[in-house]
C-alpha cells in the first residue's frame, strides 16, 4: 500500500537555544502549510517548496503569563490557528498575506526557457507565498487544556476540570455553557435505557477526535478508559450520550478514519485496538488489533513502551504509529503491517550493534501521503547515545520521510488490472518491462508482460502466454516513469493514476487537467492549450478504456460536472474529447468491457454504454446512459464508498442460468462500503426477455436486487472480465485482500462433467487464506498474487570517523521498494479438502496442472500440512494428511512430491508421513515400475534412514542394475559410492541425490576433453602431462577405480564388481558394444583385462552376420553398396543415399574387384597398427611445435596402408569433405609424388560415402585397440570387416602366426568368416568386393586352422615394430621413440567424450545423420 523511499529529509530551524527545539507539528487541512511549535515560537512552513515563511515568537513577559505553548489547530480555511498554552490560555493567530502582490520565493528560469509566467494559477503553484502571523485574541479557560479539536465551524477544547468547551472561531463561547463530562451517561451500547455516570470527580479527557461520518467523538479519559460521546440530536447540545467498551483501561491516545468509520486506540501495553460502531446498537465492536508478534520481533514486540501517536493517512488507507520508546510502524486499514522499524537495518548497524530506536514526539501527514513530517526527540537514557546526537538537537530540526503508494489506494478502479503501479512525488514505478518489447514477437524474454490477452493454453510455443509470469520470474526491478516536469510544476501533486490493459499507457492527474505517457514512444502528450487544463479538476479518478481515457471531472468555468473521454492518439484538446454532462459530482469512476460505472456524491450509481465512432476523420467514443440506481437507502453517507465495480460474478455460477452468454454479462454490482463488501445482482426472477426478441441494450436495464453483505474488512477486491473455460474456477472467482486477515476468494464451485448441481452444494464458497506479502494485483490464470515490499540498504560504513555519526545515512537505512509474488493455489486446495470438497479441488488443481511451479504447489500443501499435524500436542480428531496424500495420487508427480517434502522435512516427522502416504519400500517400487530412477534414489536415502542395511543394500542393487541398464551413468556412480558406503559403515552420510554430473569420473581420459574428437589435428593446447603412457594390459580406470583396487578385498567391492561384470557379460551377449563403451568410459571399468578373463566364454563371437548387422546398426555405420556403372548414380546432390532402392543395385563394378594396388598389399605388413598411431602422434606432436603452416602435411595419400589404419588419417579423410582439393605432396619416403586416375577417384569417393559417422569411426577403433590387447581375436576380425580394412585382417594373422593361439577360436573365425561371405552372396553383395582383397588372408588363416594349434597358455600381446618385440616390457620402453603404443589417456578420452555425448545427445546424432547418410562432395 505504502512503501517508504531513499532517506528521509532534514528540514533544518533557524538556530537558537536549545530549550527552543520544536517539538509539535500539525498541517492545515489542505495540506499545504505547516504549523510548528516550539515552547515560545509559532512557525509556518511550506509544504513544496519546504521552507520556512513566518515564525511568532512570544514575547518573555507574556510568555511567563501563559506558559509554554502545547497544541496548535487549524481552521478548515486555513486562515487562523488556535494556540493552547501550558497555564490554560488560547491563543488565537490570525494569518494574512501581506500586502502587495509579494512573493517570498519564485522561480527563476533562464532567459530564453519555454516556462512563460502568464500562464493562469502561475504564483499560486509555483511560488511560496509571504504570510504574515498576528495575535488576535487570547481566551482563559482557567484550567490546563489536555486537548483541542476543530469541529465543523466550532472548536472543542477538553481542559483538566472534565470540561468540553464549545469555542467559537472568532474566539467567543457564544453563551454555550461548557459540558461536565460527569453529566454526561455511558452505556455498554445506544440501546441501554440507562447508563451510568462517571463517578469519580476528578474524570478528564485526555485525547479526542472528531469522527465526521460517525458524527460523534472518539476520547480517551485521564484513567484509561476509552469511549465514543456522540449528541443525541443532530447539533452538539448539552444533550451527549457515551458508549464504552468493556475491555480497555489502559488506552494513550486515539486517531480516527472517516473513510471506514474506525476509532483507533492506543494503549499503554504497545497494542493498537482498532473500534468500529455497531450500526443496530450503536456498540462499540472490536475490529482488529494493531500489535507486533513475538515471531516477527521476538527481542522488541513487548519492550516498545505505550502508543504515543496514532496517524491515518490522508486517503485513509494506512496508519501510522509510534511508541513511547521509539519506533515506528505502518500498518494497512484492516491491519497489515508493511513497516516496522524496530527490526532489521533500522535497528542494527552493518557491524551487528543495536541502533537506539528514532523517537517521535510529533508527525503529520503531507499533501497526498507523499510525505510524513516528524519532530523527533531523541532524548534518551543511554548517555553515550546521547552525546552523539547531541550535535543534532543543538541544530534542531524537521525529519521527512518519503512515500510511495500503490494506484489502490486513491483510484481503486485499477484492480481489474493485472499490473502493480506505484505512484510517487515526481514518478510512477511499473511491474511491467519495456512496452516496446511487445512489438517484436520473437523478443519473449523477461521484461515482456504485454502479449495480448491470452487466448491459447500457458504454453504455446514454449513462451508463457500468460500475461504476468514472464515478467514476473523474470527480475525484480520496477520500469520507472519520471512524470513531465512542466505538468508537475503548475499541477502538483498527483492524485491519480491509471495504466492501461496491455501496460503501454499511463495517465496522471495533478491538481488540475491531467496528461499522458506512452512506454512505447517514451513521452509524454500534454495539453496544449494551458487554459482548458487549468479549467478542470478531475475528481472521480480515471480509467483506461481500449485507447480512450474516460474521466470525472468539475468543469470550472461553466460550474458542471461532466464526464469526458479523450482519444489517446489524437492531440489532447477538449475538441477532440466526448464531454457528458452529469448531475451531481462523481466520486468513483471504473470501467468493465463497454461499460462505465460511476458512483455519485448523492449516493446514486449510474451505467453508461461507451462506444467507438469514426466521425469523419477523426475516431470518438460515445456515451449513452444504461441505468440509473438510487443508493441512498442503503450508504449513510457518501465518503464512506471506498470502490465500486461492475463484475460478472454472481451467486448463480452460469451453468444455472437460462442464457449462458448472461455469465459473462455485467452481473453484478461490487460496492465497498467502509470495509463491507456489498453486492448487488441483477434481478432475473421476473419474466426473461429471450436473445432474438431484444436488441441488445434493453437486456442490459433489468432491475437490481437488493443488496447482500458478502464479506467484512475488505481493503481491495479483484475481478476479471475474461474468460477461460479451462480454468473457470480461477477466472469467475472474486478476490478481496482483507488487511491484517489475509485474503479470501469467493469461489464458483462446478459439478463435473456437467452434471446437474446438487441442491444442497452452495454454488459459491468463501474461502480465506493467509498470505506472506501485501497484494497489489492478482495473476488469475496463473494463480500468483504480485506485490511490493520494502527492502533497506546500509551505508554507515562509508562513516566511520565521529563526525559522521549524525549523518542521516548512519541513522537510516537507504529505503528500495522490491517487486515480490506469491502462489496461493495450495490454501485454495487445502481450504477445499478441509470442507470435503475433494472433487472442486480435483478440477481446480486439473485446470492449473500445466503452471510451472505446480509441482511445488503440491509439495507445499503437503508439507504445510505435515508439519502443522505431526507438531501438534493434541491428538487432532480429523487429519488432513491422509486426504491431501489421496489428492496428490491423482497427478503423475505423486512420487516426486512425497520425497521431495520428506527430503525436506525433518527426520522425527517421517513416520507420520508415511504412514498417511505408504510404505517408502512400495514407493521405491511404483518409481522403479515407472522408470523414474532419480526419485528412486532419493526414495533410497529415506530407505537407508527408516530400515535395515540389508534392505537398502537390496533396494539399492535393484536401482543399480536398473541404472546399468538405462544407461544413467551418474545415477550408477552415486550408487556404487552409496553401495560402499553400506559395506563399509559409512551409511550414516548418505549420498545426495544426483543432480549435476560427478567431475570427471573417467580418469585418464581427460585428454580429449580439451580437443575436438578430430585426431589429427594439432594437439598443441592439451597439457604435456596428459601424455603419459600408461601399462598397457590395465585399462585406464578413474579415481574410483584406484579406490576399488585398493580395498578390492572388501566384500562390498566384491559385490559391485560381481554386478559390474554380470552388466558387462549381458552386453556382449547381446552384442551392444557400444554400450559397452560408454559403461566401461563412464564407470572406469577394467576391460581389457575382464575380457582377457572371458575371452573363450562371454567374449567369444558366437554368429559373425548377427555381430556384423548389430554393429552396422548401432553405429550408424552404413552396408556397403555396389554402385551402378554411372559414376554419378550413388550421389545424389552431394549427399550420399543409403536405403532399399541402392542396396538392391546389383550391378557388380570391375574396378572394385580389382586388386587396389601391385605392390600395396605387401608394404609395411610387418608393421602393427598400434605402431602407425604412435607414429603418427609423434608426427603430430612435432608438428605442433612447428606452428599452424605445416599442418597439410598431416593429410596422406587413402591407399598407404600403414596410414590408413591410423585414427589420424580416417579422421581426415571424414572431416574434410573435399580432399581431392588439399595439398597432395608427401611427407612419407615411400612416395614422392601422387597422379590421380578417374577410377582411383571414384575409389575415393566410394570410400568417403560408405563410411559412418566420425564419432563412430573413433569408438569403433577405440573397440578394436581394447580387442587386440585383450586378445579377443574373433571380435577384431568383425571390426575390420565393418571398417573394411584389409590391414587390421594383416594384423590379426601376423598375431595369429607369431603366437600361439587357441584353436577353437581359430575354428571360430573360420567358421565365421564363411557365414559372412554366404551372407554377402545372398544378402549384401557391397561385401564381396572387399572379401575378395583379403581372400589371400582368408586362406591363410584356413591352412593354420588346420593345423590346429594348440598352445599351452595364451599371453595376451600388442604388436610392436617387428615380431620379437611381443612383452608388456618392451611396450613400456618404445613410448619414447614414438613408435610405441597410443597414449591410453587419448584413446580412453576419445570413447568417454564421444560415448558421453551420444548419451546425452543421440537424438543430435540422429539428426546429422538421418539414415546413415553422410555429406561428401567430389570436385
Amino acid at each position: 500500500m505504502y512503501f517508504l523511499s531513499g532517506w528521509p529529509k532534514r528540514l533544518l530551524c533557524p538556530l537558537g537555544n536549545p530549550a527552543e527545539a520544536p517539538f509539535h507539528v500539525q498541517s492545515d487541512p489542505q495540506r499545504a502549510f505547516f504549523a510548528v511549535l516550539a515552547p515560545a515560537r509559532l512557525s509556518i512552513w511550506y509544504n513544496r517548496p519546504s521552507v520556512l515563511i513566518v515564525t511568532y515568537k512570544e514575547p518573555t513577559k507574556s510568555s511567563a503569563q501563559f506558559g509554554s505553548y502545547k497544541q496548535a489547530e487549524w481552521r478548515p480555511d486555513s486562515t487562523m490557528i488556535a494556540v493552547s498554552t501550558a497555564n490554560g490560555y488560547m491563543l488565537f493567530f490570525h494569518i494574512t498575506s501581506t500586502r502587495g502582490d509579494k512573493y517570498l520565493y519564485e522561480p527563476v528560469y533562464p532567459k530564453g526557457s519555454p516556462q512563460v509566467k502568464g500562464t493562469p494559477h502561475f504564483k499560486d503553484e509555483q511560488c511560496a507565498p509571504a504570510l504574515h502571523l498576528e495575535m488576535r485574541k487570547i481566551l482563559d479557560l482557567q484550567a490546563p487544556i489536555m486537548s483541542l479539536k476543530s469541529v465543523l465551524e466550532d472548536l472543542l477544547v477538553a481542559t483538566s476540570d472534565g470540561l468540553l468547551h464549545l469555542i467559537h472561531w472568532e474566539g467567543m463561547t457564544n453563551g454555550r455553557k461548557a459540558i461536565n463530562l460527569c453529566t454526561v451517561p455511558f452505556s455498554v451500547d445506544l440501546q441501554s435505557s440507562r447508563g451510568s455516570f462517571l463517578g469519580f470527580a476528578d474524570v478528564h479527557i485526555r485525547d479526542m477526535e472528531y469522527c465526521a461520518t460517525l458524527d460523534g467523538f472518539a476520547v480517551v479519559f485521564n484513567d484509561g478508559r476509552v469511549g465514543f460521546i456522540t449528541p443525541v440530536s443532530s447539533r452538539f447540545t448539552a444533550e451527549l450520550h457515551g458508549v464504552w467498551p468493556q475491555d480497555v483501561v489502559d488506552g494513550t491516545c486515539v486517531a480516527v478514519n472517516n473513510k471506514y468509520r474506525l476509532m483507533a486506540f492506543g494503549c499503554m501495553s504497545g497494542s493498537v485496538q482498532v473500534y468500529t460502531i455497531d450500526n443496530t446498537t450503536g456498540a462499540m465492536l472490536l475490529s482488529h488489533k494493531l500489535e507486533l508478534t513475538a515471531k516477527q520481533y521476538p527481542d522488541i514486540w513487548n519492550k516498545t513502551g505505550a502508543v504515543k501517536l496514532i496517524k491515518w493517512s490522508p486517503d485513509n488507507s494506512v496508519v501510522i504509529v509510534t511508541w513511547e520508546y521509539g519506533g515506528l510502524s505502518l500498518w494497512s486499514v484492516f491491519g497489515a503491517q508493511l513497516i516496522c522499524t524496530l527490526g532489521g537495518d533500522f535497528a542494527y548497524r552493518s557491524d551487528g550493534m543495536k541502533k537506539e530506536p528514532l523517537k517521535i514526539n510529533s508527525m503529520s501527514w503531507g499533501a497526498e501521503g507523499y510525505h510524513l513530517w516528524v519532530i523527533s526527540g531523541f532524548g534518551s537514557q543511554n548517555t553515550e547515545i546521547e552525546s552523539e546526537l547531541r550535535s543534532i538537537v543543538k541544530q534542531p530540526g524537521i525529519l521527512l520521510f518519503q512515500f510511495i503508494k500503490s494506484v489502490l489506494t486513491v483510484n481503486p478502479c485499477m484492480s481489474n488490472q493485472e499490473q502493480v503501479l506505484l505512484q510517487g512525488e515526481d514518478r510512477l514505478y511499473l511491474n511491467c518491462g519495456e512496452a516496446s518489447q511487445a512489438q517484436n514477437p520473437r523478443s519473449f524474454s523477461a521484461h515482456s508482460k504485454h502479449k495480448p490477452i491470452r487466448e491459447k493454453s500457458p504454453f504455446a510455443n514454449g513462451g508463457l502466454e500468460s500475461q504476468g509470469l514472464s515478467t514476473l520470474l523474470g527480475h525484480r526491478h520496477w520500469h520507472v516513469v519520471q512524470i513531465s516536469s512542466t505538468y508537475l510544476e503548475s499541477n502538483w501533486p498527483i492524485r491519480f493514476s491509471a495504466i492501461d490493459k496491455l501496460g503501454q499507457n499511463i495517465a496522471v492527474v495533478g491538481k488540475f487537467g491531467f496528461a499522458h505517457y506512452s512506454l512505447l514512444t517514451k513521452k509524454w502528450k500534454l495539453f496544449g492549450n494551458i487554459t482548458q487544463e487549468q479549467n478542470m479538476i478531475v475528481t472521480g479518478g480515471l480509467a483506461w478504456w481500449n485507447d480512450f481515457i474516460v474521466l470525472a471531472c468539475y468543469n470550472i468555468n461553466d460550474h458542471q460536472e461532466e464526464l469526458r473521454v479523450y482519444l489517446r492518439t489524437s492531440n489532447l484538446d477538449n475538441a477532440f474529447a466526448h464531454i457528458t454532462k452529469a448531475q451531481a459530482e462523481t466520486l468513483l469512476l471504473s470501467v468493465f468491457r463497454d461499460m462505465v460505472i460511476v458512483f455519485r456524491a448523492d449516493c446514486s450509481i449510474c451505467l453508461y454504454s461507451i462506444e467507438r465512432r469514426s466521425d469523419g476523420p477523426f475516431l470518438t467514443a460515445t456515451i449513452q446512459v444504461l441505468q440509473e440506481v438510487s443508493m441512498s437507502r442503503y450508504i449513510p453517507h457518501p465518503f464512506l464508498v471506498v470502490s465500486v465495480t461492475l463484475t460478472s460474478v454472481s451467486t448463480e455460477n452460469g451453468i444455472t442460468l437460462k442464457i449462458p452468454q448472461q455469465a459473462r454479462d455485467a452481473e453484478s454490482i461490487m460496492l465497498n462500503l467502509a470495509g463491507q463488501l456489498i453486492m448487488m445482482q441483477r434481478d432475473r426472477s421476473g419474466p426473461q426477455i429471450r436473445e432474438k426478441d431484444s436488441n441488445s441494450n434493453q437486456r442490459k436495464l433489468l432491475p437490481f436486487c437488493p443488496p447482500v453483505v458478502l464479506a467484512q474488512s475488505v481493503e481491495n477486491v479483484w475481478t476479471t472480465c475474461r474468460a477461460n473455460k479451462q480454468k473457470r474456477h480461477l477466472l469467475e472467482a472474486l478476490w478481496l485482500s482483507c488487511g491484517g486477515a489475509g485474503m479470501k476468494v469467493w469461489l464458483p464451485l462446478f459439478p463435473r462433467d456437467h452434471r446437474k448441481p446438487h441442491s444442497f452444494l452452495s454454488q459459491r464458497i468463501m474461502l480465506p487464506f493467509h498470505i506472506n506479502i501485501y497484494p497489489l494485483a492478482v495473476l488469475f490464470e496463473d494463480a500468483l498474487v504480485l506485490g511490493a515490499v520494502n527492502d533497506t540498504l546500509l551505508y554507515d560504513s562509508l562513516y566511520t570517523r565521529n563526525s559522521g555519526r549524525e549523518q542521516l545515512e548512519v541513522l537510516f537505512p537507504f529505503c528500495v521498494v522490491e517487486r515480490t509474488s506469491q502462489i496461493y493455489l495450495h490454501h485454495l486446495l487445502r481450504q477445499l479438502l478441509v470442507r470435503n470438497l475433494g472433487e472442486q479441488a480435483l478440477l481446480l488443481a486439473q485446470s492449473c496442472a500445466a503452471l510451472p511451479y505446480f509441482p511445488h504447489v503440491l509439495e507445499l500443501m503437503l508439507h504445510e500440512v505435515l508439519e502443522e499435524e505431526a507438531t501438534s500436542r493434541e491428538p487432532i480428531p480429523d487429519p488432513l494428511l491422509p486426504t491431501v496424500a489421496k489428492f496428490i495420487t491423482e497427478f503423475p508427480l505423486f512420487l516426486q512430491t512425497v520425497v521431495h517434502c520428506a527430503r525436506k522435512t525433518e527426520y522425527a516427522l517421517w513416520n507420520y508421513l508415511f504412514a498417511a502416504v505408504g510404505n517408502p519400500k512400495d514407493l521405491f517400487e511404483e518409481c522403479l515400475m515407472a522408470q523414474d530412477l532419480d526419485t528412486a534414489a532419493s526414495y533410497l536415502i529415506i530407505l537407508q534412514n527408516m530400515e535395515v542395511p540389508a534392505v537398502s543394500r537390496q533396494h539399492a542393487t535393484l536401482l543399480f542394475s536398473t541404472a546399468l541398464e538405462q544407461g544413467k551413468w551418474d545415477l550408477c556412480r552415486h550408487m556404487i559410492r552409496f553401495l560402499k558406503a553400506i559395506g563399509s559403515g559409512e551409511s550414516e552420510t548418505p549420498p545426495s541425490t544426483p543432480t549435476a554430473q560427478e567431475p570427471s569420473s573417467s580418469g585418464g581420459f581427460e585428454f580429449f576433453r580439451n580437443r575436438s574428437i578430430s585426431l589429427s589435428q594439432s594437439a598443441e593446447n592439451v597439457p604435456a602431462s596428459k601424455f603419459s603412457l600408461q601399462k598397457t594390459l590395465s585399462m585406464p580406470s578413474g579415481p574410483s577405480g584406484k579406490r576399488w583396487s585398493k580395498d578390492s578385498d572388501c566384500a562390498e567391492n566384491m559385490y559391485i564388481d560381481m554386478m559390474l561384470w554380470r552388466h558387462a557379460r549381458r552386453l556382449l551377449e547381446e552384442v551392444r558394444l557400444k554400450d559397452l563403451g560408454c559403461f566401461a568410459a563412464q564407470l572406469g571399468f577394467e576391460l581389457i583385462s575382464w575380457l582377457c578373463k572371458e575371452r573363450t566364454r562371454a567374449a567369444r563371437v558366437d554368429n559373425f552376420v548377427i555381430a556384423l548387422k548389430r554393429l552396422h546398426k548401432d553405429f550408424l555405420w552404413p552396408l556397403p553398396i555396389i554402385p551402378a556403372s554411372s559414376f554419378n548414380s550413388p550421389f545424389k546432390n552431394g549427399k550420399y543415399r543409403t536405403g532399399e532402392q541402392l542396396l538392391k543395385s546389383q550391378s557388380a563394378d570391375p574396378f572394385l574387384n580389382l586388386d587396389m594396388d601391385a605392390g600395396i598389399s605387401n608394404v609395411q605388413q610387418s608393421q602393427s597398427w598400434l605402431g602407425n598411431i604412435g607414429s603418427t602422434h609423434h608426427e603430430i606432436d612435432s608438428a605442433s611445435s612447428h606452428g599452424p603452416q605445416t599442418q597439410d602435411a598431416f593429410l596422406s595419400p587413402l591407399f598407404n596402408k600403414g596410414d590408413e589404419c591410423s585414427i589420424g588419417s580416417a579422421t581426415d579423410l571424414t572431416e574434410s569433405s573435399s580432399m581431392v582439393d588439399g595439398d597432395w605432396t608427401m611427407v612419407d619416403e615411400n612416395f614422392s609424388t601422387l597422379s590421380l586416375t578417374q577410377s582411383e577417384l571414384e575409389h575415393i569417393s566410394m570410400e568417403l560415402a560408405s563410411k559412418g559417422p566420425h564419432k563412430s569411426q573413433v569408438q569403433l577403433r577405440y573397440l578394436l585397440h581394447i580387442f587386440m590387447e585383450a586378445g579377443c581375436l574373433d571380435w577384431c576380425i568383425v571390426i575390420g570387416l565393418i571398417l573394411r580394412e584389409s590391414s587390421v585382417i594383416n594384423q590379426i594373422l601376423v598375431i595369429i602366426q607369431s603366437t600361439e593361439v587357441d584353436g577353437e577360436m581359430l575354428q571360430n573365425i573360420k567358421t565365421g568368416l564363411h557365414a559372412v561371405d554366404r551372407w554377402a552372396c545372398t544378402d549384401c553383395p557391397g561385401y564381396k568386393p572387399f572379401l575378395n582383397i583379403i581372400k589371400p588372408q582368408l586362406q591363410k588363416l584356413s591352412e593354420i586352422t588346420e593345423q590346429q594349434v594348440q598352445p599351452e597358455a595364451f599371453q595376451p600381446v600388442t604388436v610392436g615394430k617387428t615380431p620379437e618385440q611381443t612383452s608388456p616390457r618392451a611396450e613400456e620402453g618404445r613410448g619414447s621413440s614414438g613408435h610405441g603404443c597410443i597414449p591410453q589417456g587419448e584413446i580412453g578420452g576419445s570413447s568417454a567424450v564421444s560415448w558421453k555425448e551420444e548419451d546425452a545427445a543421440g537424438a543430435e546424432e540422429e539428426e546429422s545423420f538421418p539414415d546413415g547418410t553422410y555429406d561428401c562432395s567430389v570436385s
